[in-house]
């Protein structure tokens, strides 16, 4: 912003200089020597330039809108009543005694007048319409800031509701075992501790390797396996490609929740949990697939506050409403997300 003003104040220096040595030019042609053409020349576009100064100072404090834009033609027409008045006073002294030049001054006040009016209201209308485009655009930056902390804030308001209901059973968890096998819970408490720090150390990185989301995935899994025993089991399949790749940071656990929460719950003996990452094109994709009772589990209900707020933070990461996907098949339930890899 600070280099455009400086362009266009070196704009209307070169105008004004141009404009000076054009009526030096037209005074000389008109039958006067060159002193008197300069002076002419640089006096009255001295105080041209003074009033066009002026205009655009208080444009800086005040622009009409825009039914009110008569104001500016009114401002035009007062300062160049002010003109012909200082530019007849400046040079009624400067030529003294010049009885040809003084008659040429009166016989061109109509002109003088008329010029000046439409180099200020030409001065006036761009000024307002800088100062206009400069105020819209800093409404679009306070805007977009705006809207960048908001979304910023629902991002950071869905991450944190996904973990009370999780620490509350873990922390039941680790009371039960407590009495009958304190090793344990003194295991589950410490890997609570390593899941939470890792955690916070995420909450100001929007996008991790798939590696390390993975890596905390596996902490909240261990906790997970601690509550539910050997009836839980998880594979993990990812091609070299995908290992690499960006990912939303603390996007797999809600998913992975979800897929627990509606497997074992409603199902006897053990449980699969698969993941799996893979790359499509130049972006990825993960897929967790739980096993779920069709006589007790409705698979609409699989799509909890869980998924609702991994479609929202997508949404919110990128726009779009079509990167979360599910489908059950075979008493099957399937969640797939397709990550974009923007640059």
């Amino acid at each position: 912003m600070k280099q455009q003003s400086q362009k266009i104040v070196l704009l209307e220096i070169i105008w004004w200089l141009a404009w000076t040595c054009l009526q030096v030019f037209a005074l000389n042609f008109a039958g006067f020597d060159w002193k008197i053409s300069i002076t002419d020349a640089v006096i009255s576009n001295f105080i041209l330039g003074l009033e066009g100064y002026s205009i655009i100072l208080i444009l800086k404090v005040y622009q009409p809108d825009k039914s009110k834009l008569y104001y500016l033609l009114i401002w035009s027409a007062a300062l160049a009543g002010i003109y012909i008045l200082l530019v007849e006073f400046a040079l009624g002294i400067a030529f003294i005694g010049n009885i040809t030049y003084l008659q040429f001054l009166d016989n061109t006040i109509l002109l003088r007048f008329g010029v000046s009016f439409l180099m200020l209201a030409f001065i006036s209308v761009l000024g307002w319409i800088w100062f206009y485009l400069q105020t819209q655009q800093r409404d679009e930056s306070r805007k977009s800031d705006m809207e960048r902390l908001s979304r910023e804030a629902e991002l950071y308001s869905l991450r944190q509701q996904l973990q009370p209901h999780f620490l509350f059973n873990s922390l039941n968890s680790i009371n039960a075992l407590i009495g009958t096998e304190p090793a344990r819970a003194r295991t589950m408490v410490q890997q609570l501790s390593d899941f939470f720090r890792g955690t916070l150390r995420r909450q100001d990185s929007h996008r991790v390797t798939l590696t390390e989301e993975l890596d905390q995935l596996k902490l909240y899994l261990d906790i997970e396996k601690v509550r539910f025993g050997h009836r839980l089991q998880t594979e993990v399949f990812m091609d070299e490609k995908s290992i690499g790749m960006m990912i939303p940071s603390l996007l797999l656990q809600p998913v992975v929740e979800n897929a627990i929460k509606f497997g074992l719950y409603d199902v006897t003996g053990d449980v699969l949990i698969s993941i799996q990452a893979e790359v499509m094109g130049d972006d990825l994709r993960i897929c967790v697939e739980n096993p779920y009772d069709p006589e007790t589990t409705s698979p609409s209900k699989g799509v909890g506050f869980g998924l609702s707020s991994i479609e929202r933070r997508l949404y919110l990461l990128y726009g779009r409403n079509d990167l979360l996907t599910t489908e059950n098949k075979n008493s099957t339930f399937k969640t797939c997300i397709h990550i974009p890899q923007t640059k």
